[in-house]
């Protein structure tokens, strides 16, 4: 089954790369009109390169009037709310493992920053006008890692995630009574950006055999797999299904 989003106005962050530019991708050639956002400027470019309903926006997340604007501007350019809020930004920022005692106050915020409070954000100035409209989607990106320990061992990156999951709860609540569902996705270990990629170039051949013989489908995923997840809470399938979280893992163990 093929998807349509024609007419329908798709915000995506952390666009640059990864799971977001396949997410905006995907949108944009199922017809959505797709605002992209990241501080990434030479990657946004290259993801709107040749997708014509892909509009880039470059600008840091954590700046939270910047980010409150760039929604604002949406709604006016549309003249209307905004109808799928993907709210993917995130990672660990290329900081390493430390133990608690050695962990940089400066390092635990800029990674919350980035994984949960540019969601708030986010969602914080999209919520007025979707609630008017009675409709709408909101799907964040938490992790694997918003479910157990993390395999990086980095604090902040594992706690954001997690309070991702209780985000999406929360705000499925609140958001319910106005016909906006919100769900989150919890992606295993994919190697599509270069956090990912040092993470599993530093586990060397017999480590990623190890990984890959624990996941039931036996192979890495994709960046598009991510994306079909996404475009499956969008969408009207998924019209009774809201505070979820749905691991997208290949069946990890």
């Amino acid at each position: 089954m093929d998807l349509d989003f024609t007419g329908r106005t798709v915000l995506v962050t952390g666009a640059a790369t990864g799971f977001g530019r396949a997410i905006a991708r995907s949108f944009a050639a199922r017809g959505a009109r797709v605002f992209a956002g990241d501080k990434d400027a030479a990657g946004l470019a290259e993801t709107a390169e040749g997708h014509p309903g892909i509009a880039p926006r470059v600008l840091d997340l954590t700046d939270r009037a910047a980010a409150t604007d760039w929604v604002a501007g949406i709604e006016r350019e549309t003249g209307g709310a905004i109808g799928v809020l993907v709210n993917n930004a995130g990672g660990v920022l290329g900081r390493d493992y430390h133990p608690i005692e050695e962990v940089a106050f400066e390092d635990w915020d800029a990674v919350l920053a980035v994984n949960l409070s540019a969601a708030f954000t986010l969602t914080r100035a999209a919520a007025a006008a979707m609630k008017r409209a009675g409709t709408g989607r909101i799907v964040n990106i938490s992790s694997g890692a918003g479910l157990r320990a993390s395999r990086t061992g980095i604090q902040a990156y594992t706690s954001a995630k997690h309070a991702m999951i209780g985000f999406t709860r929360q705000m499925a609540q609140e958001f319910g009574p106005h016909g906006v569902t919100v769900n989150a996705i919890a992606p295993g270990l994919f190697a599509v950006s270069a956090g990912t990629r040092k993470q599993w170039d530093g586990y060397g051949p017999e480590g990623q055999q190890r990984v890959i013989e624990g996941i039931a489908l036996r192979r890495m995923g994709e960046a598009q797999d991510i994306a079909n997840a996404v475009l499956f809470f969008a969408s009207d399938l998924a019209g009774f299904v809201t505070g979820q979280v749905l691991p997208v893992n290949g069946g990890s163990f």
